[in-house]
């Protein structure tokens, strides 16, 4: 195969990994009832003016399995981190000591854990369409490298490379959605 076929697929298969990280860090977020810090991933906090990931201004930690305690690097960061955390609308509430925000995390209910499998089913599917899209693109630039001489037997060869990864990808989005589908349903 030649260098641009070569690098057509392997763009595609950058692409792809780019969903398989998307899905995990949205399925992160997610909670299965204990807690996590990369709950807390998509919170950004004012710091001094410029949006910042929670991450980067405090210590984010969980001292057991229903408790994340944050711990900011400053004081006077404790109350832009709390606002921050309600602000986005998590559906927690944090408790400030003046020091240290808690977060609990109940219990889930049996409703609320059908809704969060149908929420990551959902993601899994953002994840395979993004995938076929990849694979749409890539098959796009096949054709039109043919049309610029491409040989028909390369053609055929890089299409079948592209279709492996694609369901390759697609059996990974379904293991991480099936297994984070078994740990939000495990009471």
């Amino acid at each position: 195969m030649t260098e641009e076929v070569e690098f057509v697929i392997d763009a595609a298969i950058e692409m792809m990994d780019k969903a398989i990280n998307h899905l995990e860090v949205e399925l992160g977020t997610l909670r299965a009832g204990k807690a996590n810090p990369r709950m807390l991933d998509t919170v950004m906090v004012d710091y001094y003016g410029t949006q910042t990931p929670i991450s980067q201004v405090a210590n984010i930690g969980t001292p057991d399995p229903k408790t994340i305690a944050i711990q900011p690097w400053e004081k006077t960061m404790v109350e832009p981190i709390e606002r921050s955390i309600i602000n986005a609308n998590l559906g927690y509430t944090p408790m400030n000591n003046g020091e240290i925000i808690r977060i609990n995390i109940p219990a889930l209910t049996e409703e609320r854990r059908k809704i969060l499998v149908k929420q990551v089913h959902s993601e899994g599917e953002n994840a395979r369409i993004s995938i076929r899209s990849s694979r749409k693109d890539a098959n796009d630039e096949i054709k039109a490298l043919e049309k610029d001489g491409l040989s028909e037997d390369d053609a055929k060869k890089a299409e079948d490379t592209i279709q492996k990864q694609t369901d390759q990808f697609g059996e990974k989005i379904d293991q991480i959605v099936k297994a984070k589908e078994e740990d939000i349903m495990k009471i």
